[in-house]
């Protein structure tokens, strides 16, 4: 449940734009990887992964993401993860955009609290 309700203020703090609370589901030595966006990439560490999404949060205004479990493994203080992910926003031109993609994730537990380690997204269809 606790991996449940990671995932779940990560989707709030997305919808909200909330750099904070999203921050605070990474890991200090997290990693964030973006194969399918070349311009963001591979970034490591917390402070440089909350950067480059708030620099990236300016092109999805008003966005709408929402991520669905399709399985946790928890062994001792860390699990691997897959999640689904459903966004809904407006482009610059106005055109509503409806992306779904997978997250691959690594997690750890980390004073009590589960945490991103590292994030691997991958896009599965995208619908302008």
């Amino acid at each position: 449940m606790a991996i449940r309700e990671l995932l779940e203020a990560y989707s709030d703090a997305v919808c909200n734009v909330d750099a904070d609370a999203w921050g605070a589901t990474w890991a200090e030595d997290g990693v964030w990887e973006l194969p399918d966006y070349p311009e963001i990439g591979k970034i490591t560490g917390k402070n440089n992964i909350v950067v480059a999404w708030k620099a990236a949060m300016a092109g999805y205004p008003g966005i709408i993401f929402v991520a669905t479990p399709g399985s946790i493994i928890v062994t001792g203080d860390t699990a691997s993860s897959r999640s689904y992910t459903s966004e809904v926003f407006n482009d610059k031109d106005g055109v509503t955009n409806r992306h779904r993609g997978r997250y691959e994730d690594v997690l750890v537990k980390r004073a009590g609290k589960w945490l991103f380690k590292n994030r691997r997204f991958k896009n599965i269809h995208k619908e302008p």
